[in-house]
């Protein structure tokens, strides 16, 4: 079972990845394994989860300083993919649920308010093998069907106090047997969302892993437009009265650039965006459904949610960036610069330095295991208003 629509989340800075990652040049377009940026890939998986259908969109929104990136990137895929993709520029990064909002109503109004199956994507994980995120989807797209908010949530591997965490009750699907997954055939597992939980400390991420009915949050969510607008209008009306009061957007609205439709002129999207709340879903929606489930993923995720986490994944996949970087008794550092690096006896280190003229300018020099507090560098630099840096 297919989705009718997907909507990819395309905004944020990825302040973990900073001085990579920036307002300028976040997240989703740096480079991926094998040969891919986050969101190229991102976009290709929605695009295998949608119906093959003349009508079915791959919603893309990023904030408007973007489009021009996301345009090139999305300029790569063929023109019969491109026929469903649909980019929405946001006039202000103000969280998840407005995101959401919009793209909800876009597809509503683009459906003549015909119920539709829609599944969010985020731009900025790893995910594979397809085949297994496939299967996991197809139960979230029976599940949304029957008027549920779903999930998916990542198995726990260890107490990350990064994430946040799903806990989960009643099964509410049946394993297939040792000997079916023997014969590659897999049922996936999904269970009743009992409550959500923000990013806990180390103790309680701890007894989340002990307590063995805990995943994280992925970020990724499926339900059917119908179920939802109804969610939003009476547990988040603070972020959705304003939307309402937009009018559907006609083909004057939508401008044709290098064979992508890009909506540059929703009328009232500025004001509508202004007075909207500036929150997650997850607040605004998902801890106050009561009609949540959670698949538990059986594909592999990574959030790439710090450097240790980044340099890993490029050093496994081989695609370290080719920094002239000269070295005694350091093989252990990792290297992504843009000018020549000496190290000497500087082990277990992450050295990250950007000098691109009329861009960021910046140095991280990060010990291995610590990376997860470069938001708080990042936090520094914003409390100095050196946002030039950001």
């Amino acid at each position: 079972m297919h989705f009718n629509d997907c909507i990819v989340l395309a905004g944020g800075a990825g302040s973990r990845l900073w001085p990579a990652s920036s307002t300028k040049n976040p997240k989703q377009f740096l480079s991926v394994p094998p040969d891919k940026c986050f969101l190229s890939a991102a976009v290709e998986r929605a695009l295998m989860l949608i119906q093959d259908s003349n009508d079915s969109k791959v919603l893309i929104i990023t904030g408007k300083d973007h489009i021009q990136a996301v345009t090139e990137v999305c300029a790569g895929f063929t023109n019969e993919q491109r026929k469903h993709l649909v980019l929405i520029p946001e006039p202000d990064a103000k969280n998840t649920a407005p995101a959401i909002a919009s793209g909800l109503l876009y597809i509503n109004w683009a459906a003549g308010g015909i119920d539709r199956n829609i599944l969010v994507l985020t731009s900025d994980h790893i995910i594979s093998p397809f085949e297994v995120l496939k299967a996991d989807s197809a139960a979230a797209a029976a599940f949304a069907q029957q008027d549920k908010l779903v999930v998916f949530g990542i198995p726990a591997l260890s107490p990350n106090t990064g994430y946040g965490y799903i806990e989960s009750s009643d099964l509410l699907s049946v394993p297939a047997g040792e000997e079916e997954r023997k014969k590659g055939h897999y049922e996936p597992l999904v269970y009743r969302a009992k409550s959500f939980r923000e990013k806990p400390d180390k103790k309680k991420a701890e007894e989340f892993i002990k307590a063995g009915n805990f995943c994280w949050n992925s970020g990724m969510f499926a339900f059917s437009s119908k179920f939802l607008l109804k969610e939003f209008r009476e547990k988040a009306p603070d972020v959705f009265l304003p939307f309402l009061r937009l009018r559907a957007p006609d083909e004057r609205s939508h401008e044709i650039r290098k064979g992508l439709r890009i909506l540059e002129k929703w009328e009232g999207l500025d004001s509508t965006y202004n007075e909207a709340a500036r929150i997650s879903f997850d607040y605004a929606i998902a801890e106050k459904c009561t009609q949540t489930v959670m698949v538990k993923a059986a594909f592999q995720w990574t959030d790439v949610g710090c450097w240790d986490e980044y340099a890993r994944v490029l050093t496994e996949a081989s695609s370290i960036p080719k920094s002239e970087v000269y070295r005694i008794a350091s093989e252990s550092t990792f290297v992504d610069s843009d000018i020549p690096v000496a190290l000497v006896n500087a082990e277990d280190l992450i050295v990250v330095i950007r000098t691109e003229k009329n861009a960021l300018q910046a140095a991280l020099i990060a010990k291995k295991g610590e990376t997860q507090k470069v938001q708080e560098i990042v936090k520094q630099i914003r409390d100095k208003g050196r946002i030039e840096l950001l």
